[in-house]
């Protein structure tokens, strides 16, 4: 009886299929970080002043900055490129495509990093103390 070729293969087949789509996956991380115009929209910040866009801002270099780092930590268990590829790539492109059109109106509103101190919240005063409270006795009664 001949043996085909899936059938001498089929115990090698699941590790082979794996291996072809790390690599297929693995080709894609190292493209460049182009960012392509379907992930951003064009008029987000088109409305925005600088003292909105600082906030922004500064928590888009955060989440992609937290984004590379849970990037990094994927691929560094098994199959953690491929973990990476499918949790992680494309809000670190949608992040990264949204960072540069918030720079490109940055620069379209000439602002300044002055205005990302000036974003930030105010220290918040130390609450004060409650000021004691005398209760009110617990009978209908009032003292003279």
């Amino acid at each position: 009886m001949p043996v085909s070729f899936l059938s001498r293969c089929r115990s090698g087949r699941g590790p082979l299929a794996l291996g072809l789509l790390g690599a297929a996956l693995g080709g894609c991380a190292s493209v460049s970080d182009t960012i392509s115009p379907a992930f951003v929209d064009p008029a987000r910040y088109d409305l925005w002043d600088c003292k909105q866009l600082a906030p922004e801002r500064k928590n888009l270099v955060n989440r992609i900055d937290e984004l590379e780092r849970l990037m990094a930590k994927a691929e560094t268990g098994a199959g953690g490129v491929v973990v990476a590829e499918l949790a992680y790539r494309n809000d670190y492109v949608a992040a990264r495509g949204q960072q540069k059109l918030l720079e490109e109106t940055w620069r379209r509103n000439r602002c300044r990093e002055s205005d990302m101190e000036a974003a930030a919240p105010p220290a918040q005063p130390a609450a004060a103390p409650a000021a004691a409270v005398k209760p009110a006795p617990k009978s209908g009664r009032t003292a003279r």
